[in-house]
């Protein structure tokens, strides 16, 4: 597997991996492979496909222009992206990758190919760079999930990842489970010493940390932000009213019920999304519409299972979520615009499910099946965003696809791990049920409940 651990884990700001945080990264990229900028005189980015369909709800314009100005989306602080985009459209200028001065206006330097689609996958980007000389330096990217991208027949292996020899490779469950019972390690175990062979114990674990922490944080902001999400939709925020509401003044819970653990776990994944389509700072895990589930079930996790080294424990879930993710990426897909939502909620819930298991000690059989659990009840799910934005139903899908994953991690810590169908099996037909599944709903807002919205304005809705 020629992935790692921080290519499924990666910091940086919503609403989209797919549409924000990947075309950013290659409109970057683009700027960097064309050499020296001092001959240029103009930059076009022409998007195609979902990008072009659902890229102003999704910020696929900013993204584009914040990359072109050179920023990354690990760096730059959500805060500034209005200030900093408002001062180059007024201007009318853009400073390529902070140096070099273009003349630049949204109206012209952003093409929206709605009606057709690049090659190799739906959220396509053509960029062009005009010279002095009258000629013009042309690149095309794709957005393929996650944050990944790929030049144009470039392929999906990250040419520095292929390098590196781990000592447990695997490009499907069944070869996972038997290196794991060849030499006698759990999922966790091989995962760490995979990571290993590409850096320090220390760098390892520090990072891992990191995106533990930035998780975290981004639960927090969430539970105590409210107002109103930006897009037009006037959806308002609702995991801070609702944490609230589940909290007495002295901070102990109220209304104690059975059901009050999961409850929560529902307002973490719900406060990260809402952080996600307001742009704020999260974690694509594996993806950006789907980035509440794993911190909500880690949360969970860490308060409610009364771990007894929840460090080690988080370290543990995040690897064996990794794993997981890194077989959905490889033999199907995590881009909701490839294969709907089943790839993107129902892969962080199979993630999760597995996690969960692998920190409460179970064993490689048990993993496998909390994750087969977890993707095969959202087969078939679309991705039908209301208004090309992530909020309706990503924010509240996010709170049901946790609980579901802590539903799938208890069904398989019950079992002895025998379960009749494989994860690699699920994953196939989670491919093929994709590839089966109309373009209008894959995250193009052409069909669900993107277009079927029944506006009625009494209470009880």
């Amino acid at each position: 597997m020629d992935m790692s651990v921080f290519d499924l884990f990666k910091i940086g700001i919503g609403p989209s991996s797919s549409h924000t945080v990947g075309p950013m990264v290659a409109a970057r990229r683009f700027l960097l492979e064309c050499g020296p900028l001092d001959e240029a005189i103009g930059v076009e980015a022409h998007l195609y496909g979902s990008l072009a369909l659902t890229g102003v709800g999704h910020a696929t314009d900013k993204a584009v222009i914040l990359g072109l100005m050179g920023e990354t989306p690990q760096a730059i602080d959500p805060d500034t992206v209005e200030d900093k985009l408002a001062e180059a459209e007024l201007d009318g200028v853009l400073r390529l990758l902070g140096t070099k001065e273009v003349p630049f206006t949204t109206r012209t330097g952003l093409v929206w190919h709605k009606a057709s689609s690049l090659p190799e996958h739906p959220n396509g980007m053509r960029f062009v760079l005009q010279l002095k000389d009258g000629s013009v330096i042309e690149r095309i990217y794709y957005s393929v999930g996650g944050g990944f991208i790929t030049a144009a027949g470039e392929g999906q292996r990250a040419p520095e990842a292929a390098a590196v020899v781990v000592p447990f490779p695997f490009s499907t469950m069944v070869e996972l489970l038997a290196q794991g019972q060849e030499h006698g390690l759990s999922i966790p175990h091989m995962l760490r010493a995979n990571e290993l062979a590409r850096m320090g114990e220390a760098e390892l674990d520090a990072g891992l940390d990191k995106i533990w922490q930035v998780m975290c944080e981004c639960i927090a902001h969430g539970l105590v932000t409210e107002g109103q999400l930006p897009g037009g939709l006037n959806v308002k925020r609702r995991a801070a009213k609702l944490w609230k509401q589940a909290h007495c003044v002295e901070g102990k819970r109220v209304n104690e019920l059975p059901h009050d653990s999961t409850h929560q776990v529902t307002l973490y994944a719900m406060a990260v999304n809402e952080e996600n389509a307001a742009g704020g700072r999260v974690v694509t895990a594996p993806t950006n519409g789907a980035a509440g589930i794993i911190p909500a079930v880690v949360r969970y996790y860490a308060e409610d299972c009364r771990p007894t080294d929840a460090t080690r424990g988080i370290r543990d879930f995040l690897l064996t979520s990794a794993a997981i993710g890194m077989l959905c990426k490889k033999n199907a897909s995590i881009s909701g615009a490839e294969v709907g939502c089943q790839g993107e909620v129902g892969v962080a819930c199979a993630m999760a499910a597995a996690g969960l298991v692998a920190a409460l000690g179970g064993t490689n059989e048990q993993i496998e099946n909390a994750a087969e659990i977890g993707i095969e009840h959202h087969l078939g799910m679309t991705c039908d965003p209301i208004g090309g934005l992530v909020q309706i139903p990503c924010i509240e899908r996010n709170g049901m696809g946790a609980i579901k994953a802590i539903t799938a991690a208890s069904l398989a810590l019950k079992g002895d791990g025998t379960h009749f169908v494989s994860l690699d099996n699920v994953i196939e037909t989670m491919r093929q049920t994709g590839a089966d599944m109309q373009v209008k709903y894959k995250e193009t807002s052409l069909g669900g409940l993107a277009i079927h919205v029944v506006t009625v304005n009494h209470a009880a809705c």
